[in-house]
């Protein structure tokens, strides 16, 4: 057994394990060692948590802990590298109710202060719902509802919240209490259900955000020193990633949760025919070409088509000594650094994977942009059609390359819902097809 004095170092330890933890995931080199020490600091906390709990409830504690590492052992085995946004929002759900649970299951106890408890459970009751609506948009069961009134309803809700809060912190009445955290989690509801389908990794980070900033108040309710410095440092962390994105995006919060949408001008495609291309011409072209940017999008983490990417790229480059370099978006996929993880899977060089405003510059230049997938972030309307959910959106100028490849099932539209007037350009070929099969197909002609 350790003493409260050996617990808060261990607990030092571990918050520092966490600050050096984020550090590494700064860059894909050093994310693995980052990602390991992160774990062995949350083991550690865990682990001297225990080791001071009081001992009339050990079996209890145990076991759930058990069937909660074999929950997340399963589901971590279990889920596909395209279904990792799905994950991540129902962690931050998770994080969010945990703190819910523990602010309301301390405050029946009478043992923390009102102020902190309340504050924790309010930001965790919007992190849950929030994250529980995002999950089910990300996993298909739930589409965009850009209801009437949405923003006065969302003002509404949340003078409530604000003035239950209020109430309960001053009365200590219980039913204000029952009333905060059911106006917590219907606000989180009504506020994720009009976020258009292109800003889901904004939405993540915030919530993400809200799951950390929830656990820091319920630290100081508790005085738990791993809680407050665990919780800010996820708060912080989910905060400067939001505001990257938004600023990526040209956007603000204000408009990502605020800013509702009218139909776009995408009706105006239907009658109009893309040209259409084979992987035969797209081996042919790029094989005599000097520069070729290829553009992952979530076509190709859907198809798991990362590794023919790079199969392609390396033929490229050793046969042909054709200068490839991948362009990556900062939202592109459904959370950010989604593209960045799935190539660093497949072991692409990190020197030839670049962000929005270096590869900009270099699609004028291209012989080829190969897009597989990449719908919203290579869209043109998102600087032309002030009613399309992603305009003001900076995006990836793959139109200033001699030949655009587009690898795409069908002419549909994109994750936001916008058509996407590229595939009809005139220096556009589509490839139609499963991505991984397609780009094989390329492969074995080069």
């Amino acid at each position: 057994m350790i003493g409260f004095e050996g617990l808060y170092v261990i607990y030092l330890i571990a918050s520092m394990c966490f600050i050096l933890a984020i550090r590494g995931l700064s860059s894909p080199k050093t994310a693995r060692n980052g990602n390991q020490l992160g774990m062995f600091g949350m083991g550690l906390a865990v682990l001297a948590t225990l080791l001071v709990l009081p001992t009339r409830n050990d079996l209890g504690i145990l076991s759930a802990g058990f069937l909660a590492a074999l929950i997340g052992i399963w589901t971590a085995n279990k889920v596909k590298m395209t279904a990792l946004p799905q994950v991540i929002a129902l962690l931050n759900g998770v994080g969010g109710l945990s703190s819910v649970l523990v602010g309301m299951a301390q405050i029946l106890r009478g043992q923390v202060s009102l102020f902190d408890s309340s504050v924790g459970i309010a930001i965790g009751g919007v992190a849950f719902s929030g994250s529980l609506i995002a999950f089910f948009k990300l996993q298909g069961w739930l589409k965009n509802k850009h209801f009437s009134g949405a923003n006065i309803i969302n003002i509404i809700i949340f003078s409530g919240l604000i003035i239950t809060w209020a109430e309960f912190v001053m009365t200590e009445r219980m039913y204000a209490l029952y009333m905060l955290v059911f106006g917590a989690f219907l606000f989180g509801a009504t506020i994720t259900l009009p976020v258009g389908g292109a800003d889901m990794p904004i939405v993540i980070s915030v919530l993400n955000a809200f799951s950390g900033f929830a656990a820091s108040g319920i630290g100081f309710s508790l005085s738990n020193v791993a809680l407050i410095i665990t919780g800010a440092l996820v708060g912080a962390s989910g905060t400067i990633l939001a505001l990257a994105m938004t600023k990526a995006m040209n956007r603000s919060l204000v408009d990502v949760f605020f800013k509702t949408f009218t139909e776009s001008e995408e009706k105006d495609f239907q009658s109009r025919t893309a040209r259409v291309g084979s992987p035969q011409d797209a081996a042919f072209l790029m094989e005599n070409a000097s520069k070729v940017i290829i553009v992952p999008g979530y076509g190709m983490a859907s198809a798991g088509a990362q590794y023919a990417l790079k199969n392609m790229a390396s033929i490229l480059k050793d046969k042909y000594h054709v200068d490839v370099k991948f362009a990556i978006h900062p939202v592109a996929g459904r959370m950010p650094g989604h593209m960045n993880v799935l190539l660093a899977e497949a072991k692409v060089d990190y020197d030839k994977v670049f962000g929005l405003e270096e590869i900009n510059p270099d699609f004028e230049t291209a012989d080829v942009a190969y897009v597989i997938g990449a719908n919203d972030i290579t869209n043109p309307l998102a600087k032309t059609d002030a009613s399309s959910p992603l305009y003001g959106m900076p995006i990836l100028e793959v139109s200033k390359a001699k030949t655009v490849f587009f690898v795409k099932r069908s002419l549909g539209a994109g994750y936001s819902g916008a058509q996407n007037p590229l595939f009809f350009a005139d220096n556009t070929l589509m490839l139609y097809g499963d991505a991984k099969k397609v780009t094989e197909e390329v492969v074995a002609n080069l």
